[in-house]
Protein backbone atom coordinates (compact mmCIF):
# COMPACT_ATOMS: atom_id res chain seq x y z
CA UNK A 1 0.00 0.00 0.00
CA UNK A 2 1.51 3.21 -0.73
CA UNK A 3 1.73 5.47 1.87
CA UNK A 4 0.26 8.87 2.05
CA UNK A 5 1.85 12.02 2.27
CA UNK A 6 1.59 15.23 4.71
CA UNK A 7 3.32 18.28 3.84
CA UNK A 8 2.41 20.42 7.14
CA UNK A 9 2.47 24.10 8.33
CA UNK A 10 3.47 25.40 5.16
CA UNK A 11 5.09 28.78 5.87
CA UNK A 12 2.93 30.01 2.77
CA UNK A 13 0.76 28.08 -0.34
CA UNK A 14 0.68 30.00 -3.59
CA UNK A 15 -1.68 27.36 -4.73
CA UNK A 16 -2.61 29.12 -8.35
CA UNK A 17 -5.96 27.59 -8.27
CA UNK A 18 -7.84 30.63 -9.28
CA UNK A 19 -10.46 28.53 -10.94
CA UNK A 20 -13.11 28.76 -7.73
CA UNK A 21 -12.78 25.28 -6.89
CA UNK A 22 -10.81 26.37 -3.68
CA UNK A 23 -12.10 27.64 -0.23
CA UNK A 24 -8.75 28.67 0.87
CA UNK A 25 -8.31 31.26 -2.18
CA UNK A 26 -4.93 31.37 -4.07
CA UNK A 27 -2.60 31.37 -1.24
CA UNK A 28 -2.90 29.96 2.00
CA UNK A 29 -1.03 30.49 5.03
CA UNK A 30 -0.10 28.06 7.67
CA UNK A 31 -1.50 25.33 5.49
CA UNK A 32 -1.46 21.48 4.87
CA UNK A 33 -1.73 19.45 1.69
CA UNK A 34 -2.32 15.35 1.84
CA UNK A 35 -1.23 13.51 -1.11
CA UNK A 36 -2.76 10.23 -1.73
CA UNK A 37 -1.92 7.81 -4.87
CA UNK A 38 -0.41 10.37 -7.15
CA UNK A 39 -2.88 13.19 -6.46
CA UNK A 40 -3.39 16.04 -3.99
CA UNK A 41 -6.27 14.58 -1.83
CA UNK A 42 -6.95 17.58 0.19
CA UNK A 43 -5.55 21.10 1.42
CA UNK A 44 -6.41 23.83 4.06
CA UNK A 45 -5.18 23.92 7.29
CA UNK A 46 -5.27 21.39 10.26
CA UNK A 47 -5.46 18.59 7.81
CA UNK A 48 -5.32 14.89 9.84
CA UNK A 49 -4.14 11.88 8.47
CA UNK A 50 -4.08 8.48 9.75
CA UNK A 51 -1.22 7.01 7.96
CA UNK A 52 0.91 9.46 6.49
CA UNK A 53 4.51 10.35 5.79
CA UNK A 54 5.02 13.74 7.39
CA UNK A 55 6.92 16.30 5.82
CA UNK A 56 7.39 20.27 7.67
CA UNK A 57 7.14 22.74 5.79
CA UNK A 58 7.70 25.53 8.45
CA UNK A 59 9.45 28.54 6.54
CA UNK A 60 8.77 27.43 3.68
CA UNK A 61 6.81 28.39 -0.05
CA UNK A 62 5.04 25.63 -1.49
CA UNK A 63 4.40 26.44 -5.19
CA UNK A 64 3.20 23.96 -7.73
CA UNK A 65 6.02 21.86 -9.63
CA UNK A 66 7.38 24.29 -12.34
CA UNK A 67 6.12 24.02 -15.92
CA UNK A 68 9.25 24.13 -18.54
CA UNK A 69 7.85 24.74 -22.36
CA UNK A 70 11.03 24.62 -24.30
CA UNK A 71 14.31 22.95 -24.29
CA UNK A 72 17.21 21.17 -26.23
CA UNK A 73 18.64 18.46 -23.41
CA UNK A 74 21.22 17.33 -25.46
CA UNK A 75 22.92 20.50 -25.54
CA UNK A 76 23.71 19.88 -21.83
CA UNK A 77 27.15 18.84 -23.17
CA UNK A 78 27.84 21.83 -24.94
CA UNK A 79 27.59 24.58 -22.70
CA UNK A 80 29.76 27.92 -23.30
CA UNK A 81 31.60 26.76 -26.18
CA UNK A 82 33.84 29.02 -27.53
CA UNK A 83 33.52 30.33 -31.15
CA UNK A 84 29.42 30.53 -30.18
CA UNK A 85 29.19 32.79 -27.27
CA UNK A 86 29.02 35.91 -28.77
CA UNK A 87 27.34 35.01 -32.31
CA UNK A 88 23.85 35.35 -33.09
CA UNK A 89 21.31 32.38 -33.74
CA UNK A 90 22.48 31.14 -37.31
CA UNK A 91 26.29 32.18 -36.60
CA UNK A 92 25.64 29.96 -33.68
CA UNK A 93 24.15 27.38 -35.23
CA UNK A 94 27.10 26.35 -37.83
CA UNK A 95 29.39 26.51 -35.16
CA UNK A 96 27.59 24.19 -32.60
CA UNK A 97 26.31 21.69 -35.14
CA UNK A 98 29.46 19.99 -36.31
CA UNK A 99 30.06 18.82 -32.69
CA UNK A 100 26.35 17.66 -32.48
CA UNK A 101 27.03 15.37 -35.56
CA UNK A 102 29.47 13.38 -33.18
CA UNK A 103 26.88 12.99 -30.41
CA UNK A 104 25.63 8.95 -30.22
CA UNK A 105 23.26 7.35 -27.98
CA UNK A 106 25.36 7.71 -24.26
CA UNK A 107 25.55 11.54 -25.03
CA UNK A 108 22.35 11.94 -25.75
CA UNK A 109 20.95 9.73 -22.55
CA UNK A 110 24.03 11.53 -20.66
CA UNK A 111 22.73 15.05 -21.56
CA UNK A 112 19.30 14.30 -20.71
CA UNK A 113 19.88 12.93 -17.47
CA UNK A 114 22.12 16.07 -16.41
CA UNK A 115 19.79 18.37 -17.77
CA UNK A 116 16.54 17.37 -16.21
CA UNK A 117 18.34 17.03 -12.89
CA UNK A 118 19.32 20.29 -13.06
CA UNK A 119 15.14 21.20 -14.24
CA UNK A 120 14.51 19.40 -10.74
CA UNK A 121 16.45 21.25 -8.75
CA UNK A 122 15.24 24.80 -9.51
CA UNK A 123 11.51 23.14 -9.35
CA UNK A 124 10.63 21.88 -12.20
CA UNK A 125 8.44 18.85 -12.65
CA UNK A 126 7.20 18.48 -16.15
CA UNK A 127 9.62 19.52 -19.10
CA UNK A 128 9.14 19.37 -22.70
CA UNK A 129 12.28 18.51 -24.93
CA UNK A 130 13.09 19.50 -29.12
CA UNK A 131 15.05 16.74 -29.99
CA UNK A 132 15.57 17.20 -34.53
CA UNK A 133 19.15 15.82 -34.88
CA UNK A 134 19.57 11.94 -34.51
CA UNK A 135 23.59 11.29 -35.49
CA UNK A 136 24.80 7.93 -35.23
CA UNK A 137 21.84 5.97 -34.14
CA UNK A 138 20.31 8.35 -31.52
CA UNK A 139 16.67 8.25 -30.80
CA UNK A 140 14.68 9.86 -29.19
CA UNK A 141 14.00 6.98 -26.70
CA UNK A 142 17.58 7.53 -25.45
CA UNK A 143 16.08 10.77 -23.42
CA UNK A 144 12.31 9.36 -22.80
CA UNK A 145 14.82 6.80 -20.80
CA UNK A 146 16.43 9.08 -19.26
CA UNK A 147 13.68 10.90 -17.71
CA UNK A 148 11.80 7.82 -16.54
CA UNK A 149 15.18 7.17 -14.37
CA UNK A 150 15.02 10.86 -13.05
CA UNK A 151 11.27 11.18 -12.37
CA UNK A 152 10.16 14.38 -14.29
CA UNK A 153 7.51 14.64 -15.94
CA UNK A 154 7.83 14.67 -19.43
CA UNK A 155 6.67 15.97 -23.02
CA UNK A 156 9.22 14.74 -25.51
CA UNK A 157 8.99 16.19 -29.33
CA UNK A 158 10.12 13.72 -32.59
CA UNK A 159 11.69 16.69 -34.18
CA UNK A 160 13.57 16.64 -37.75
CA UNK A 161 15.82 18.28 -40.18
CA UNK A 162 15.58 17.71 -43.91
CA UNK A 163 17.22 20.51 -45.81
CA UNK A 164 21.18 20.53 -45.64
CA UNK A 165 23.66 22.75 -46.41
CA UNK A 166 23.75 21.30 -50.22
CA UNK A 167 20.17 22.50 -50.52
CA UNK A 168 20.42 26.07 -49.29
CA UNK A 169 20.16 25.28 -45.25
CA UNK A 170 21.49 25.52 -42.00
CA UNK A 171 22.40 22.20 -41.32
CA UNK A 172 25.60 19.91 -42.44
CA UNK A 173 23.97 17.21 -45.00
CA UNK A 174 24.95 14.51 -42.55
CA UNK A 175 22.21 15.46 -39.50
CA UNK A 176 19.64 15.81 -41.65
CA UNK A 177 17.01 13.05 -42.68
CA UNK A 178 14.57 11.95 -45.48
CA UNK A 179 11.33 13.25 -44.66
CA UNK A 180 9.32 9.82 -45.40
CA UNK A 181 11.79 8.89 -42.40
CA UNK A 182 11.26 11.24 -40.30
CA UNK A 183 7.60 10.58 -40.95
CA UNK A 184 7.83 7.15 -40.42
CA UNK A 185 9.63 7.31 -36.42
CA UNK A 186 7.23 10.17 -35.38
CA UNK A 187 4.39 7.81 -35.82
CA UNK A 188 6.84 4.52 -34.25
CA UNK A 189 7.64 6.91 -31.04
CA UNK A 190 4.47 7.98 -30.80
CA UNK A 191 2.78 4.46 -31.34
CA UNK A 192 5.40 3.17 -28.59
CA UNK A 193 5.46 5.87 -25.79
CA UNK A 194 2.34 8.36 -26.04
CA UNK A 195 -0.04 8.21 -23.01
CA UNK A 196 -3.19 10.46 -24.01
CA UNK A 197 -4.72 9.78 -20.22
CA UNK A 198 -4.53 12.04 -17.21
CA UNK A 199 -1.78 12.16 -15.14
CA UNK A 200 0.57 10.92 -18.11
CA UNK A 201 4.24 10.89 -17.35
CA UNK A 202 5.24 10.63 -21.09
CA UNK A 203 3.49 12.82 -24.11
CA UNK A 204 4.84 12.73 -27.49
CA UNK A 205 4.68 15.96 -29.66
CA UNK A 206 5.31 16.07 -33.91
CA UNK A 207 8.30 19.05 -34.23
CA UNK A 208 10.14 19.92 -37.20
CA UNK A 209 12.75 22.13 -35.61
CA UNK A 210 11.72 25.22 -37.56
CA UNK A 211 9.75 26.44 -41.38
CA UNK A 212 14.05 27.46 -42.22
CA UNK A 213 15.35 23.44 -41.80
CA UNK A 214 12.47 21.84 -43.51
CA UNK A 215 10.64 21.55 -46.41
CA UNK A 216 6.56 23.32 -46.73
CA UNK A 217 5.69 19.55 -47.51
CA UNK A 218 6.77 18.20 -44.09
CA UNK A 219 5.73 20.92 -42.22
CA UNK A 220 1.85 20.24 -43.87
CA UNK A 221 2.39 16.54 -42.95
CA UNK A 222 3.59 16.64 -39.93
CA UNK A 223 0.11 18.60 -38.92
CA UNK A 224 -1.56 16.48 -40.49
CA UNK A 225 0.49 13.53 -38.62
CA UNK A 226 0.29 15.06 -35.17
CA UNK A 227 -3.83 15.41 -35.74
CA UNK A 228 -4.56 11.84 -37.04
CA UNK A 229 -2.49 10.72 -33.94
CA UNK A 230 -4.05 13.46 -31.24
CA UNK A 231 -0.71 14.54 -30.45
CA UNK A 232 0.45 18.07 -30.25
CA UNK A 233 2.87 20.45 -32.73
CA UNK A 234 6.04 22.41 -31.32
CA UNK A 235 8.79 24.33 -33.37
CA UNK A 236 10.56 27.60 -33.61
CA UNK A 237 9.29 30.77 -34.90
CA UNK A 238 10.22 34.15 -35.07
CA UNK A 239 12.86 33.87 -32.83
CA UNK A 240 15.07 36.94 -34.36
CA UNK A 241 15.22 39.76 -37.35
CA UNK A 242 17.20 36.66 -39.53
CA UNK A 243 14.45 34.69 -38.96
CA UNK A 244 11.88 37.46 -40.25
CA UNK A 245 13.87 38.19 -43.09
CA UNK A 246 14.12 34.79 -44.07
CA UNK A 247 10.32 33.80 -44.21
CA UNK A 248 9.73 37.00 -46.13
CA UNK A 249 12.64 36.02 -48.71
CA UNK A 250 11.57 32.33 -49.00
CA UNK A 251 8.29 32.31 -48.32
CA UNK A 252 6.63 35.78 -48.87
CA UNK A 253 4.92 36.17 -45.97
CA UNK A 254 5.78 36.64 -42.38
CA UNK A 255 5.66 33.41 -39.91
CA UNK A 256 2.82 33.91 -38.39
CA UNK A 257 1.06 33.82 -41.84
CA UNK A 258 2.92 30.77 -42.87
CA UNK A 259 2.22 28.70 -39.63
CA UNK A 260 -1.41 29.26 -40.28
CA UNK A 261 -1.19 28.41 -43.95
CA UNK A 262 0.45 25.38 -43.19
CA UNK A 263 -1.89 24.37 -40.38
CA UNK A 264 0.22 25.48 -37.60
CA UNK A 265 -2.15 26.90 -35.44
CA UNK A 266 -4.15 25.74 -32.67
CA UNK A 267 -4.91 24.49 -29.00
CA UNK A 268 -2.65 21.79 -29.83
CA UNK A 269 0.25 23.64 -31.39
CA UNK A 270 2.84 26.19 -29.17
CA UNK A 271 5.85 27.48 -30.87
CA UNK A 272 9.40 28.73 -29.58
CA UNK A 273 10.51 32.18 -29.19
CA UNK A 274 7.98 34.15 -31.03
CA UNK A 275 10.04 37.45 -30.29
CA UNK A 276 9.39 39.06 -33.29
CA UNK A 277 5.89 38.74 -33.65
CA UNK A 278 3.94 41.93 -34.47
CA UNK A 279 0.27 42.75 -33.84
CA UNK A 280 -1.63 40.52 -36.23
CA UNK A 281 0.29 37.47 -35.71
CA UNK A 282 -0.23 38.28 -31.66
CA UNK A 283 -4.34 38.15 -32.66
CA UNK A 284 -4.07 35.65 -34.55
CA UNK A 285 -2.28 33.48 -31.74
CA UNK A 286 -4.57 34.89 -29.62
CA UNK A 287 -8.18 33.86 -31.80
CA UNK A 288 -6.97 30.03 -32.51
CA UNK A 289 -5.33 29.62 -29.13
CA UNK A 290 -1.95 28.67 -30.40
CA UNK A 291 0.59 28.36 -27.36
CA UNK A 292 3.90 30.18 -27.39
CA UNK A 293 7.08 29.17 -24.93
CA UNK A 294 8.61 32.23 -23.93
CA UNK A 295 12.68 31.77 -23.13
CA UNK A 296 13.91 34.99 -22.03
CA UNK A 297 17.55 33.89 -20.94
CA UNK A 298 18.11 32.42 -24.16
CA UNK A 299 16.69 35.65 -25.80
CA UNK A 300 19.20 37.61 -24.21
CA UNK A 301 22.26 35.30 -24.05
CA UNK A 302 21.75 35.31 -28.55
CA UNK A 303 20.82 38.93 -28.97
CA UNK A 304 17.28 37.91 -29.89
CA UNK A 305 15.11 40.58 -29.07
CA UNK A 306 12.76 40.97 -25.76
CA UNK A 307 9.55 38.85 -26.35
CA UNK A 308 5.87 41.24 -26.27
CA UNK A 309 4.68 38.94 -23.30
CA UNK A 310 2.82 41.68 -21.82
CA UNK A 311 0.73 41.94 -25.02
CA UNK A 312 0.39 38.60 -26.05
CA UNK A 313 -0.67 38.21 -22.00
CA UNK A 314 -3.40 41.40 -22.57
CA UNK A 315 -4.54 39.35 -25.84
CA UNK A 316 -4.95 36.09 -24.45
CA UNK A 317 -2.03 34.42 -26.29
CA UNK A 318 -1.50 31.28 -23.93
CA UNK A 319 2.72 32.17 -22.60
CA UNK A 320 4.55 29.47 -20.88
CA UNK A 321 8.24 29.59 -20.28
CA UNK A 322 11.36 27.46 -21.59
CA UNK A 323 15.25 27.41 -20.51
CA UNK A 324 15.59 26.53 -23.94
CA UNK A 325 18.89 24.61 -24.76
CA UNK A 326 21.64 25.05 -22.56
CA UNK A 327 24.14 25.44 -25.49
CA UNK A 328 22.19 28.82 -25.57
CA UNK A 329 21.13 29.82 -22.38
CA UNK A 330 23.80 28.30 -20.73
CA UNK A 331 21.74 27.22 -17.66
CA UNK A 332 18.59 25.21 -17.28
CA UNK A 333 17.28 26.99 -13.82
CA UNK A 334 13.63 27.47 -14.52
CA UNK A 335 13.04 29.70 -11.77
CA UNK A 336 15.93 31.90 -13.02
CA UNK A 337 13.68 32.16 -16.40
CA UNK A 338 10.52 33.46 -14.46
CA UNK A 339 12.42 36.09 -12.82
CA UNK A 340 13.79 36.71 -16.37
CA UNK A 341 10.68 37.31 -17.41
CA UNK A 342 9.44 39.76 -14.95
CA UNK A 343 12.53 41.76 -15.44
CA UNK A 344 12.37 42.21 -18.99
CA UNK A 345 8.77 43.09 -18.98
CA UNK A 346 9.49 45.83 -16.62
CA UNK A 347 12.53 47.17 -18.93
CA UNK A 348 10.24 47.15 -22.01
CA UNK A 349 7.44 48.80 -20.53
CA UNK A 350 7.91 49.83 -17.02
CA UNK A 351 8.13 48.31 -13.32
CA UNK A 352 4.29 47.91 -13.13
CA UNK A 353 4.20 46.02 -16.42
CA UNK A 354 4.26 42.18 -14.36
CA UNK A 355 4.77 41.42 -11.19
CA UNK A 356 6.19 38.24 -9.39
CA UNK A 357 3.10 36.66 -8.91
CA UNK A 358 2.22 36.86 -12.37
CA UNK A 359 5.52 35.39 -13.32
CA UNK A 360 5.08 32.53 -11.16
CA UNK A 361 1.80 32.20 -12.73
CA UNK A 362 3.19 31.74 -15.76
CA UNK A 363 5.86 29.22 -14.85
CA UNK A 364 3.29 26.88 -13.50
CA UNK A 365 -0.35 27.49 -14.90
CA UNK A 366 0.58 29.15 -17.77
CA UNK A 367 2.99 26.38 -19.05
CA UNK A 368 0.83 23.70 -18.04
CA UNK A 369 -1.73 25.45 -20.53
CA UNK A 370 0.77 25.47 -23.09
CA UNK A 371 1.36 22.14 -23.57
CA UNK A 372 -2.37 21.28 -23.08
CA UNK A 373 -2.00 19.77 -19.36
CA UNK A 374 -5.42 20.41 -16.85
CA UNK A 375 -4.10 18.22 -14.38
CA UNK A 376 -0.93 20.06 -13.13
CA UNK A 377 0.20 23.50 -12.73
CA UNK A 378 -1.94 24.03 -9.39
CA UNK A 379 -2.47 22.98 -6.22
CA UNK A 380 -5.77 21.61 -5.68
CA UNK A 381 -7.94 18.49 -5.06
CA UNK A 382 -7.49 16.46 -7.67
CA UNK A 383 -4.81 17.89 -9.46
CA UNK A 384 -1.17 15.49 -9.70
CA UNK A 385 0.60 16.13 -6.85
CA UNK A 386 3.62 17.90 -8.85
CA UNK A 387 4.72 20.29 -6.02
CA UNK A 388 7.93 22.28 -4.72
CA UNK A 389 8.91 23.38 -1.58
CA UNK A 390 11.10 26.38 -1.54
CA UNK A 391 12.87 27.11 1.86
CA UNK A 392 13.01 30.67 2.63
CA UNK A 393 14.71 30.83 5.69
CA UNK A 394 18.09 31.15 4.11
CA UNK A 395 20.11 33.96 3.49
CA UNK A 396 18.42 34.86 0.32
CA UNK A 397 15.35 35.90 1.06
CA UNK A 398 16.75 36.59 4.75
CA UNK A 399 14.52 40.39 5.59
CA UNK A 400 12.10 39.73 2.89
CA UNK A 401 8.62 40.87 3.85
CA UNK A 402 6.74 39.07 1.46
CA UNK A 403 8.18 35.59 0.89
CA UNK A 404 5.13 34.76 -1.40
CA UNK A 405 7.58 36.81 -3.98
CA UNK A 406 10.08 34.50 -4.57
CA UNK A 407 11.58 36.01 -7.67
CA UNK A 408 12.21 39.32 -5.85
CA UNK A 409 14.66 37.41 -3.05
CA UNK A 410 14.78 33.70 -3.93
CA UNK A 411 15.77 31.02 -3.41
CA UNK A 412 16.12 29.72 -7.09
CA UNK A 413 16.82 26.02 -5.53
CA UNK A 414 14.09 23.84 -4.49
CA UNK A 415 14.53 22.09 -1.08
CA UNK A 416 12.14 19.14 -1.93
CA UNK A 417 10.16 17.91 -4.95
CA UNK A 418 7.13 16.07 -5.56
CA UNK A 419 6.22 14.46 -9.03
CA UNK A 420 3.24 12.40 -9.02
CA UNK A 421 3.73 12.18 -5.25
CA UNK A 422 6.98 10.53 -5.65
CA UNK A 423 9.79 12.58 -3.93
CA UNK A 424 12.50 13.27 -6.99
CA UNK A 425 14.49 16.33 -4.57
CA UNK A 426 15.00 16.13 -0.62
CA UNK A 427 16.71 18.74 1.21
CA UNK A 428 18.02 20.01 -1.79
CA UNK A 429 19.41 17.08 -3.58
CA UNK A 430 18.28 14.71 -6.24
CA UNK A 431 17.34 11.07 -4.24
CA UNK A 432 16.15 8.93 -7.70
CA UNK A 433 19.76 8.31 -8.98
CA UNK A 434 23.33 9.31 -8.92
CA UNK A 435 23.70 12.68 -9.69
CA UNK A 436 27.39 12.87 -9.08
CA UNK A 437 28.17 9.62 -10.69
CA UNK A 438 26.45 11.36 -13.88
CA UNK A 439 27.94 14.34 -13.59
CA UNK A 440 31.27 12.78 -13.84
CA UNK A 441 30.16 10.96 -16.88
CA UNK A 442 28.63 13.96 -18.46
CA UNK A 443 31.93 15.98 -17.79
CA UNK A 444 34.26 13.09 -19.59
CA UNK A 445 32.09 12.59 -22.61
CA UNK A 446 32.29 17.07 -22.61
CA UNK A 447 35.94 16.55 -22.65
CA UNK A 448 35.98 13.76 -25.55
CA UNK A 449 33.91 16.33 -27.53
CA UNK A 450 36.09 18.83 -27.00
CA UNK A 451 39.57 17.06 -27.95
Amino acid sequence: MTTDILIRAAETILTMDDSGRSATGAELTKGDILIRGGVIAAVGQGINAAVARVVRAEGCVVTPGLVNTHHHLYQTLTRAVPGGQDALLFGWLKTLYPIWSRFGPEEMFVSAQIGLAELALSGCTTTSDHLYLFPNGSRLDDTIAAAAEVGLRFHPTRGAMSIGESAGGLPPDSLVESEAAILEDCIRVIDAHHDPRPGAMVRVGVAPCSPFSVSRDLMRDAALLARDKGVMLHTHLAENDEDIAYSLAQFGCRPGQYAEDLGWTGADVWHAHCVKLDAQEIDLFARTKTGVAHCPCSNCRLGSGIAPVRAMRDAGVRVGLGVDGSASNDAGNLMAEARQVMLLQRVAGGADKMSAREALWIATRGGAQVLGRDDVGQIAVGQRADIAIWDVRGVESAGSWDPAALLLAGPTRVRDLFVEGRQVVADGQIVTFDLPKATQRQNRLARALAD
